[in-house]
């Protein structure tokens, strides 16, 4: 069966679709008529190169995605993409080194696109010293140790509440994205089952004042409570670095604080 390639016409649709806008909306914000974005959606008129990046700019295409229209218009990637330990992406290797040791003793992380372990501060790894070996064997999926039974879920005392979080989180980065990897990853998740001390639990009702959802974990020092912040690159031209994300997470209160320290002393 042979599958025929999107033409670009048929991707921006798409994306404009994704965006909720109108043709009209669209040919506004980027200056062009209704008449020919109109032909360029339907393969009348065969998108410039220029226009292509237009579109793609006022849709907000992910920089992955947006090469791929693009190669569909007939043109060649603009955007480059290097392996994160590639020398081109030193400097950005060396910033979120800093970022990550600078935020001890609490832990941080940095993930691609796909949730994928890219690096990790020391706060990290001593949180997970009770997680089955294999979900830290080859390329670890952060989303997955956290939900998965036989990593940190047990210990996830409102589990219920941090797993309506993340799969709504990972719902609207399908949704921003189009990926298909980032479905097949938030089905698996749907599908992993609850621990036992959460599954009489229901999340708690959406509290119009509260702006993060805390992660509150069982220790050896104690109850542990953080709330996170993401941090990305918002100027990069790079692929990958564009997908990079650094998850840091701060103590939501003294008793953290402290049991942390200890637990980086620990470590040594």
């Amino acid at each position: 069966m042979i599958e025929t390639q999107e033409t670009a016409g048929q991707l921006l649709r798409q994306w404009r679709g994704r965006r909720r806008l109108s043709q009209l909306d669209l040919s506004a914000e980027a200056g062009i008529s209704q008449r020919h974005l109109s032909f360029v959606e339907s393969g009348r008129a065969r998108p410039s190169r220029e226009m292509v990046m237009r579109l793609c700019e006022q849709l907000d295409v992910p920089l992955r995605e947006r090469n791929a229209v693009l190669v569909a218009a007939g043109h060649a990637p603009h955007y480059p993409q290097h392996p994160l330990d590639a020398p081109a992406l030193s400097p950005a290797q060396t910033v979120i080194g800093q970022i990550l040791q600078g935020h001890l003793p609490h832990p941080a992380l940095a993930v691609n696109r796909y949730w994928e372990l890219q690096a990790a501060n020391a706060a990290i790894f001593a949180l997970l010293d009770d997680v089955a070996p294999h979900l830290l064997e080859g390329t670890v999926n952060v989303l997955r140790l956290s939900m998965h039974p036989e990593g940190l879920a047990p210990r996830i005392v409102n589990f219920a509440e941090w797993r309506a979080y993340v799969l709504a989180r990972l719902l609207h980065e399908v949704d921003q994205t189009a990926d298909p990897r980032l479905l097949a990853l938030h089905t698996e998740l749907v599908a992993l089952p609850a621990p036992a001390h959460s599954q009489a639990m229901q999340p708690s009702p959406a509290n119009p004042t509260q702006i993060a959802v805390p992660l509150k974990l069982k220790s050896r020092h104690g109850p542990l409570t953080f709330l996170g912040t993401t941090t990305v690159f918002g100027t990069a031209v790079d692929v990958t670095l564009s997908e990079v994300a650094i998850e840091a997470f701060f103590p939501a209160d003294p008793e953290t604080a402290a049991a942390m320290t200890r637990l980086i002393s620990e470590a040594g």
